[in-house]
């Protein structure tokens, strides 16, 4: 059974998520549900199809949500000795060696990974290609555009 890397915060956005979903959602639902069937004929009646339709897709959430959390290795990388190497949970600062522009990612579980917060996913090519390095390497990563070389800056165990 493969483990899903996560990271503390990742974890707790999906505990909040399975508690919102139980207790918020399939409550409203469950409401919706009883209403439309007090309208009358099932057969003909849309808005007890809908009210169904959205209890299937949240209870297979639900399913989803849990099966992540079953399967979750949660790595707190504060508590990780900090050797300057990248691994999961770090945050990278990088330097572009031909134009000197900056870019910082944290490296993240795939379900937590959102390229507006800077986070990464731990399977993209740009993490695979920083895992294992250290502060002060240089790294050539494959783009779409081609090849670009990063340096790695600083390595935040945050």
């Amino acid at each position: 059974m493969n483990r899903i890397p996560m990271t503390v915060k990742g974890e707790q956005a999906l505990r909040d998520e399975i508690k919102n979903l139980k207790t918020v959602e399939r409550p409203r639902i469950v409401e919706a549900i009883a209403e439309a069937r007090a309208h009358g004929d099932l057969k003909e009646n849309a808005e007890y199809h809908a009210a169904r339709e959205q209890q299937s897709f949240m209870e297979g959430r639900v399913i989803e949500v849990e099966s992540k959390l079953s399967l979750s290795q949660v790595i707190d990388v504060t508590k990780i000795e900090k050797t300057g190497k990248v691994i999961f949970g770090t945050t990278v600062n990088l330097i572009n060696v031909d134009t000197d522009e900056e870019a910082c990612y944290q490296i993240v579980g795939e379900d937590e990974a959102s390229i507006k917060e800077g986070k990464i996913s731990v399977s993209s090519p740009i993490a695979r290609a920083l895992i294992g390095k250290e502060e002060g390497e240089v790294v050539a990563i494959q783009i779409p555009n081609g090849i670009v070389e990063y340096e790695i800056d600083e390595v935040l165990h945050v």
